[in-house]
């Protein structure tokens, strides 16, 4: 086969059969995953993003030489992107600063310019992807256009006319009657339009099919059916889950949801890896999970297949699950299994580290201070920012910088505009070695204090670094409590 570029490539993903997986997890009927990882640009987005730029190509909206917009999570934007790449068209994403670096590298690889928004930033707050989109169009005028996957109704029409029916068409084959057999199938929810055009179209063919959908817990699509999470934090699976519902979601067509953790996420994501060696992303991980779930739900067995869709690949996130240290270090592994350090260190306290006269004094400052009066008090050091005597954020004037060229903030703001306000924390009952595991995938961490008193610690490598010398002193004797004793280097 030879394409005529690489859009063509997009689509006709393979089934693959998990074997490992279902037989440990004592699960006897057939699980097929839907590789969509093997799209050319790594995910199932790339179908939405060819689609939708196809069809306002179509409408006589889109024409080479426009800009494309999109806030996106970072797989639809990909899509977009490498759509425009080939047809002629000037792109910019906009995207929230949890998700992965590599996405963003790939991205400006494919020549977007991306714009990162604070994650914490509900959809309606001006700093959000949603709004920084909408901003940007009405700046760059009518040459500009947002395909918006939230609302664009070929976003689940592109799974109705092309992933739905490959599922079938695989389904049925080497069957002896040559009907498709399917009892369930198992669908992240992002935006939704993967598994309302999937759904729609298997329920007409198929009407005793099973619908599931997936998504994190803290996400707010499935309260319908499941009623509001009692866990309302933060997650760190990318591309499934939001605070609203995007239009484009048929939640009719759901016949049951499951809500999954990021521990359960990235531990099955990483199965899926060394046990079936299929490169998949997070999100897999949270499908398989969940299918394990609704299988024993529906108690179906032998003789019964089910479908999961793999929505993305593994390559999007060697930074982030695919790193010991940063599960490590977000408190999804206690035990990793690499970056191990020497032992004395693993056995001392925060508590009596904080004692150990290695400490630099921290600095305070309260959220209303401006940014320059920041660099002023602190001579661009690092502060903790507090509210209402609570800290909120963590004051670095490299974010303050970023945020300022981006944009995102005016010279004279409050520091509470450009603070890291998901800054890691710490038990002064931990070990060191877990202040450690942080720093090597984040330039601090906060020792937080027994009463949210002013004894709160800002940890960097230094502190870190001139308490760890000590231990290449052959003479520092280190007891079985974690006392240390000898000199300060």
């Amino acid at each position: 086969m030879i394409a005529s570029n690489v859009l063509d490539l997009v689509g006709d993903t393979p089934l693959v059969r998990l074997n490992k997986i279902p037989k440990t997890e004592n699960v006897e009927c057939e699980i097929l995953a839907k590789c969509e990882f093997l799209n050319p640009g790594g995910s199932v987005k790339d179908r939405i993003g060819k689609r939708m730029v196809e069809e306002g190509e179509r409408s006589g909206l889109y024409r080479p030489g426009d800009i494309l917009i999109e806030p996106t999570s970072g797989n639809t934007g990909i899509g977009i992107a490498m759509t425009a790449a080939v047809k002629g068209y000037g792109c910019k994403i906009t995207m929230p600063d949890k998700m992965s670096q590599e996405k963003s590298n790939i991205l400006r690889g494919l020549g977007a310019e991306v714009i990162r928004t604070p994650r914490d930033a509900p959809m309606n707050d001006p700093r959000s992807h949603f709004q920084r989109a909408f901003q940007l169009k009405k700046e760059l005028g009518e040459r500009s256009h947002i395909p918006n996957q939230y609302s664009n109704p070929y976003n689940p029409i592109a799974h109705y006319d092309t992933t739905g029916p490959e599922i079938l068409e695989a389904c049925a084959h080497g069957e002896p009657d040559g009907k498709p057999r399917l009892d369930m199938i198992v669908v992240g929810a992002g935006t939704g339009g993967t598994v309302s055009g999937i759904g729609r179209f298997l329920k007409e063919k198929i009407p005793s099919c099973k619908i599931v959908a997936v998504e994190p817990k803290g996400s707010r699509l499935g309260d319908a059916s499941l009623g509001v999470d009692d866990y309302d934090g933060p997650y760190e699976v990318e591309g499934i889950g939001y605070e609203f519902v995007p239009t484009v979601l048929d939640r009719k067509i759901v016949d049951h949801w499951v809500r999954v953790g990021d521990h359960d996420t990235f531990k099955m994501a990483r199965r899926l890896m060394n046990e079936e060696g299929l490169l998949a992303g997070g999100s897999s991980g949270s499908v398989v999970w969940a299918a394990i779930q609704a299988i024993r739900h529906y108690k179906l067995g032998k003789g019964h297949r089910v479908v999961v869709i793999l929505p993305d690949s593994a390559r999007n996130y060697t930074s982030k699950f695919l790193s010991d240290d940063w599960l490590h270090a977000s408190g999804f592994n206690s035990e990793p299994e690499a970056n191990e350090f020497i032992e004395p260190l693993t056995r001392i306290s925060v508590g009596k580290f904080l004692m150990s006269g290695k400490m630099y004094a921290t600095t305070y400052l309260d959220s209303s201070v401006t940014i320059p009066r920041a660099l002023a008090l602190t001579g661009e050091d690092l502060a903790l920012v507090t509210q209402d005597e609570k800290v909120v954020g963590v004051f670095s004037s490299k974010m303050a910088l970023e945020k300022l060229l981006k944009g995102d903030c005016q010279p004279e703001d409050s520091i509470i505009k450009v603070a890291d306000t998901q800054f890691r924390t710490v038990e002064r009952t931990d070990g060191v070695d877990k202040i450690a595991h942080f720093l090597t995938i984040r330039p601090y961490v906060v020792v937080k204090s027994d009463n949210n008193d002013a004894n709160n610690y800002l940890i960097t490598s230094r502190e870190v670094l001139r308490f760890a010398l000590q231990f290449t002193k052959k003479d520092v004797p280190v007891s079985s409590s974690g006392e240390v004793s000898g000199d300060s280097p």
